[in-house]
């Protein structure tokens, strides 16, 4: 009879940790989890809730339409604006205010070109440091219609 008591002892532990574990979770997983899979429901809302930041390219090309035509024609066409000039959707809105700053080359151009051998084999690759030994990248590279 001895060791009914500590089974029983054991199995009183083992439903209160089941208890105070489904307690806990209760309070800790948001209503509305798992009902769209591994995503809790409201989560789409509250995403939507949030200012949109990026204008887009149609809205750029309202303004910036000889821009938008160099970019078409060069090799950087499938990059977005904002890619390189940042979220604009305050500009846009704002009638061209906020000015967006225009970035600094020697430090955007670098985050694509650099060399690295993960990169695909024909994609333009330079060791910057060799490349132009601290001059602009613009000087020789417009941005919008590289060669």
């Amino acid at each position: 009879m001895k060791e009914a008591g500590h089974i029983l002892r054991l199995a009183a532990l083992f439903a209160i940790g089941c208890a105070v574990f489904l307690v806990a979770r209760h309070q800790i997983v948001p209503s509305g989890f798992g009902k769209y899979g591994h995503y809790r429901e409201g989560a789409l809302a509250d995403n939507r809730a949030h200012p949109i930041k990026y204008a887009g390219r149609e809205t750029c090309a309202m303004c910036h339409d000889e821009a938008i035509t160099a970019l078409g024609k060069g090799k950087h066409a499938g990059v977005g604006c904002e890619a390189c000039h940042g979220p604009q959707s305050a500009h846009a809105v704002g009638g061209g205010q906020p000015k967006p700053q225009l970035p600094v080359a020697l430090q955007l151009c670098v985050v694509c070109h650099e060399a690295n051998s993960s990169k695909p084999k024909g994609f333009p690759q330079v060791a910057s440091k060799q490349h132009y030994e601290g001059g602009d990248c613009k000087a020789c590279h417009p941005p919008h219609q590289p060669k």
